[in-house]
């Protein structure tokens, strides 16, 4: 049984025997890295990375073509994938909308193909790059192959030179093989550790066994030793660099100089520097081990917020979607959705692969619900092209007409049913909304035409008449045949716009003041006024106004008949007077003044009626 002595000498063994263990992992991850650069020495380079997302099509393409002209298929990959990425998601998006497209006309699925130039010597080029890359990667395996044979060979001639030594030439034969040993490219990174060590192993057995010249040996192990140490303080150093992919990548240069250009040193020395060496390596290890880790939980929280928009798409409600606005505005939603998706950010494809598989499973049931709207309004849309059709056609066949306001009226009646009348195939609507819009406008830009032309004739008249009216008004001593004479030249200077007619009651006020100071009849005066008028109106065609000035003097002699009716019912209510008697003069002056009036009224009526309008 131990004691707590002995109890506490086996714990402090198990500690630092687990911590041993914990440094030979680290150690190992790296050297298992440098490993695998070896074996990729010349894949290295770094080809600047542009802004692929913003490019377009076209453009990927080019750039495409521009690196496998410039560049060594090796050191492609990177470039590669990020210009297939986005030349992926754009032609995907294209896709999808022309899909959409040929779905909307009525299209099956199954029917559905596109492609087009650009897509074309994409997939020629990236052809091309596969090939290359295969025969490249092809040659180098073979290479790899040939370089293990010839390490293998020299780890057995540096056995036999220890086993055979010749004091004589030993050392000048162990430096020509390590020259040979490094001059020998990279090998398969799954050998290239276990030949190191054994090569190493029987270099430190050859100076272990050099004791011909003891003090080259010992200057050698010095040199070795100080140039381990300056890699030491190196790999130390590398703790406090902030970029940890930048710390690691030194601390693999470290390995490997350690490894291909460093010798052994004096055995004193050798568990000293290596453990050193090892537990630089090993903080570098941990902290890279930390940013990954943290690096994988961000990677969970995007995941995390990628699967909640999967979820909103996937309980999105299209069953009130009854139009075509009410699709337009849930394709706007998606977008916005399928917007948020990706602007959480890249995922590593190991991690993405299953939540695209989600995402595009949610987007396709959104696309599979909306085709089968569009798919349904075929039927309708061909009916509303139908029905547009036929309007177009209308409007074509009319449009030089000169019917003006037929024709105006017409216009705007179809103009008013096409706003009505729902979609139509999208690979028709531009067509014939052109032709349509194109016939409207061609008619309504030669009605303006039109009335611009009427507007300056119309100017004319007013200008010309008010020059005339001016003139009448200010003449004197007016005979009867200058006022007709001035009546037929008002009707023949041409009609007066609406808006300018009142310049018609003005020249018949001068006419009346002209008439008065005439030596007419009444009666004569009344009637030229009245005929002058008259004419007016029917030069204007203003019938409604012919109407209601009939109405009028129907309406003036039922007034007269009913006055001078009254005035002759009062002459009976008078008794026992004579006709000299001052009343009997008025009440008979009145009644005779109520048939002067009657017979002028009639003689209006009569003319009015004697017209043909």
């Amino acid at each position: 049984m131990l004691d707590n002595n002995d109890e506490s000498v086996e714990q402090t063994t198990n500690t630092n025997s687990q911590e041993l263990n914990e440094v030979e992992k680290a150690v190992d991850v790296v050297e298992n890295e440098v490993a695998q650069d070896a074996e990729k020495e010349d894949e290295k380079h770094q080809i600047p990375m542009l802004d692929y997302a913003s490019m377009d099509l076209e453009k990927l393409v080019t750039e495409l073509s521009k690196l496998l002209k410039a560049h060594p298929v090796q050191q492609l990959k990177a470039n590669v994938d990020a210009i297939k990425n986005s030349f992926n998601a754009k032609f995907g998006k294209l896709l999808a909308e022309k899909k959409e497209a040929f779905l909307a006309e009525g299209g099956n699925t199954i029917d559905f193909q596109y492609s087009n130039p650009t897509k074309i010597e994409y997939n020629k080029l990236l052809g091309e790059y596969k090939s290359k890359r295969d025969t490249y990667y092809s040659q180098l395996e073979k290479q790899l192959k040939e370089n293990l044979e010839k390490r293998v060979t020299l780890i057995e001639e540096l056995k036999n030179l220890i086993t055979n030594a010749d004091p004589k030439t030993m050392y000048n034969d162990f430096q020509q093989i390590q020259n040979r040993w490094k001059s020998v490219g990279p090998v398969p990174k799954t050998r290239y550790n276990d030949t190191w060590k054994t090569y190493h192993h029987h270099v430190e057995r050859f100076y272990d066994l050099l004791h011909l010249n003891k003090d080259f040996r010992e200057l050698d192990f010095k040199h070795n030793l100080e140039e381990k140490i300056k890699l030491i303080d190196r790999a130390e150093a590398l703790a406090n660099v902030k970029d940890v992919n930048v710390a690691f990548k030194e601390l693999q240069l470290l390995h490997k100089m350690w490894k291909e250009e460093i010798g052994p040193v004096s055995k004193e020395h050798r568990e000293e520097v290596w453990t050193r060496f090892s537990t630089a390596t090993k903080k570098i290890h941990d902290k890279r081990h930390e940013y990954f880790r943290q690096l994988k939980s961000k990677y969970q929280d995007m995941i995390d917020a990628k699967l909640e928009v999967v979820a909103e798409i996937n309980a999105y409600d299209t069953s009130g979607n009854k139009t075509h606005n009410d699709w337009q505005k849930s394709i706007n939603e998606i977008e916005a959705l399928r917007k948020k998706y990706f602007d959480i950010g890249k995922l590593p494809y190991n991690r993405s692969e299953a939540v695209w598989q989600q995402f595009k499973a949610a987007t396709k049931k959104f696309n599979t619900s909306k085709n089968s709207f569009y798919k349904s309004e075929k039927s309708a849309q061909s009916s509303n092209l139908k029905q547009k059709m036929a309007l177009v056609e209308l409007a074509e066949s009319i449009k030089d007409s000169e019917d003006w306001n037929e024709t105006t009226n017409t216009m705007k009646r179809i103009q008013a049913d096409w706003k009505k009348i729902g979609h139509v195939p999208r690979k028709y609507s531009d067509d014939i909304w052109n032709r349509f819009k194109n016939a409207c406008n061609y008619y309504f830009d030669r009605l303006h035409a039109h009335k611009n032309e009427l507007n300056k004739e119309q100017q004319a008249v007013v200008d010309t008449k008010k020059e005339f009216l001016d003139e009448f008004k200010a003449q004197e001593g007016v005979t009867l045949e200058q006022v007709q004479e001035a009546m037929s030249k008002w009707k023949e200077l041409g009609f007066l716009p609406r808006n300018a007619r009142h310049l018609d009651g003005k020249f018949n006020k001068a006419i009346d003041s002209h008439l008065e100071k005439l030596n007419l009849g009444r009666e004569d005066i009344e009637m030229m006024k009245f005929k002058n008028i008259v004419d007016t109106y029917l030069s204007q065609e203003d019938y409604r106004k012919l109407d209601s000035e009939q109405l009028f003097i129907r309406r003036k002699i039922d007034e007269t008949v009913r006055e001078m009716q009254q005035l002759e019912n009062n002459l009976s209510f008078i008794s026992n007077a004579t006709e000299d008697n001052p009343l009997v003069k008025n009440v008979r002056a009145g009644i005779q003044e109520f048939k002067n009036e009657l017979d002028i009224w009639q003689l209006k009526l009569d003319y009015l009626k004697k017209l043909d309008y």
